[in-house]
């Protein structure tokens, strides 16, 4: 599905009552550019291109390291093109969802992808932790946002929930709902962005 946003949901403040589906509209046949993603049928029924593409918000949240918990935000991962997915320990879904997203991270880090799997669990890391131990998740790291912060500013609907951030900050597309993102068509639609250049600092401002 492409889809054309009347304006950007996404800044460094969120938009109070916004809601995505107000602000986008279907894309006219015959509109298409030749640099679309590659979508599978799969993905042609769950994965929404964003045109033009936003700016993702500065939010802050947290990255847990060794055990030691610190902010971070989305720009300081920029460079890589980053797969931020929201899940929680009680959403079935996500739980199934997750080993594939360690899988993605193993196979894709090496040509620059980070997969930034962020827990809106209210419990915090001791809550999460037994979850990535039973589900062997060596790959990805720990991501906490316990008061749904960064997830308002995307306007998270339901989880799992999936943006995909270019090289230069962009959210260039999202999707509802759990996947299996070790595919190949999912690593298809993920290099498509990888193979894109950054651009220069002076251009993107």
């Amino acid at each position: 599905m492409i889809l054309r946003l009347g304006k950007a949901f996404l800044g460094k403040s969120a938009m109070p009552a916004a809601a995505l589906a107000t602000l986008m509209v279907a894309a006219p046949v015959g509109t298409l550019q030749a640099d679309q993603p590659p979508l599978s049928p799969a993905l042609q029924d769950l994965w929404v291109t964003l045109l033009p593409p936003v700016e993702a918000p500065q939010r802050s949240f947290t990255l847990v390291r060794d055990g030691v918990e610190q902010s971070i935000a989305l720009e300081d991962l920029s460079g890589d093109v980053l797969l931020v997915n929201f899940w929680a320990t009680w959403c079935a879904p996500c739980i199934h969802e997750m080993p594939s997203l360690d899988q993605l991270q193993a196979d894709l880090a090496e040509e620059g992808l980070q997969v930034v799997a962020i827990s809106v669990d209210r419990g915090g890391l001791s809550q999460i932790e037994p979850f990535f131990v039973d589900l062997r998740l060596d790959d990805l790291a720990v991501y906490l946002d316990p008061k749904g912060e960064l997830a308002r500013d995307l306007d998270v609907r339901g989880l799992p929930s999936s943006y995909l951030i270019d090289r230069n900050g962009q959210v260039v597309g999202a999707m509802q709902g759990a996947y299996d993102w070790a595919a190949d068509d999912a690593k298809a639609l993920i290099r498509h962005y990888l193979d894109q250049p950054v651009r220069q600092q002076e251009a993107r401002r």
